[in-house]
């Protein structure tokens, strides 16, 4: 039961990080890439916040690494996307 509490309070993090990606891509038309600092930085303040509404505080490292690092990875990956996109176009 105290894993699917830690993947309930990860996977929301990660789900921003796409979301915020995928805003970035459509709404910014060129240089995308610099947006995506202020995406990871939203994704930091929003995992401090639902890591720290939980009453159980055991695990709050492990959980904001995972919460941090999971939204990083999804960021390279945007970051990689676009900019093969540029390169292409």
């Amino acid at each position: 039961m105290a894993a699917a509490m830690r993947w309930h309070s990860i996977w929301p993090i990660w789900a921003l990080a796409v979301v915020g990606s995928i805003v970035v891509a459509v709404l910014v038309p060129v240089d995308r890439t610099v947006w995506l600092p202020i995406v990871l930085g939203t994704c930091v303040l929003a995992s401090f916040g639902v890591q720290l509404g939980f009453p159980n505080q055991k695990g709050l490292v492990d959980r904001l690494f995972a919460s941090v690092g999971g939204a990083v990875i999804v960021l390279a990956a945007a970051t990689v996307v676009f900019k093969a996109l540029s390169i292409a176009a």
